[in-house]
């Protein structure tokens, strides 16, 4: 059984906010306002986004996935079916994680928190390698699959060069770049990078490597610094970077880095509808 998490999250703050002044229809507008971003119709074919990274993933040679959804989940019900796992949907069999916000807490505990729920819901995942990706992003399948491939460290993430992704500059250095060692493992990731200091993380061709949220792990080995991961103090939430981070800390040498060039479809705000007009 090949596993994957995406983690869909809850609605999009800014991508609610951006609908009112963007080129949208006032139905398309509508639509989207009441779903998550990753259902919203795209395309020629006007099927979302959560349909073609499933597919894509699929393809990849996953067979089933672990959708985190919030308890509030109807729309990606009709979407993708009403069980609580099984649902055949773009060739993988389709099963939902549910995220509980703490009791006295309005909003989920973060990413983190996220990926936990995932591990606790379906425990055998905790004795599996599993891929986990954000719900926003359009992996290709080459990436997908990339992360299938055998290997000798329990993890692996993808570390995208910055100079094939397709987004304003602004918004490229906002992304978390990443600092590997010469023998492709990471060193850390370095989350909101001041601009004075990026260019120090240059590899040996020049480039800049981003994350752009894709990890492979060992379910056994990620659980208890997920389950550990402090809150941050200004965000309230247990975010996956974090966990990531002390779980490299604690056991250097463990997470491979592979290096890809190759832009990504991103639905972030309103604008980015555009940019999947050829699906």
């Amino acid at each position: 059984m090949k596993n994957l998490i995406i983690m869909a999250g809850g609605a999009s703050s800014r991508m609610k906010h951006s609908l009112y002044k963007s080129q949208l229809t006032s139905s398309q507008k509508s639509f989207a306002l009441g779903v998550h971003k990753s259902l919203i119709p795209l395309g020629k074919s006007q099927k979302p986004l959560i349909y073609y990274l499933i597919s894509n993933a699929s393809q990849a040679g996953y067979t089933d996935v672990y959708l985190i959804t919030s308890p509030e989940n109807d729309a990606f019900q009709k979407w993708i079916g009403n069980a609580t796992s099984g649902n055949l949907f773009a060739g993988a069999h389709v099963h939902y994680v549910i995220q509980y916000p703490p009791e006295g807490r309005p909003k989920p505990l973060g990413t983190a928190d996220a990926v936990t729920q995932a591990l606790e819901q379906y425990p055998k995942l905790q004795q599996q390698q599993f891929t986990v990706c954000n719900g926003d992003n359009l992996y290709s399948q080459e990436a997908l699959k990339q992360l299938l491939e055998p290997r000798k460290a329990p993890h692996a993430l993808i570390s995208y060069a910055r100079s094939a992704l397709r987004f304003e500059n602004e918004r490229i250095a906002k992304f978390a770049i990443i600092d590997i060692d010469k023998s492709n493992f990471l060193k850390a990731i370095i989350e909101k990078p001041d601009p004075s200091v990026v260019k120090k993380y240059k590899d040996e061709f020049g480039e800049i490597g981003v994350s752009m949220n894709i990890f492979s792990f060992q379910g056994e080995a990620l659980y208890p610094f997920l389950k550990n991961c402090p809150i941050h103090p200004e965000r309230g939430e247990k975010e996956l970077p974090e966990a990531i981070r002390l779980m490299n800390e604690a056991q250097s040498g463990k997470i491979h880095c592979f290096k890809r060039a190759e832009h990504i479809l991103d639905l972030t705000a309103a604008e980015d509808i555009a940019a999947f007009e050829e699906l």
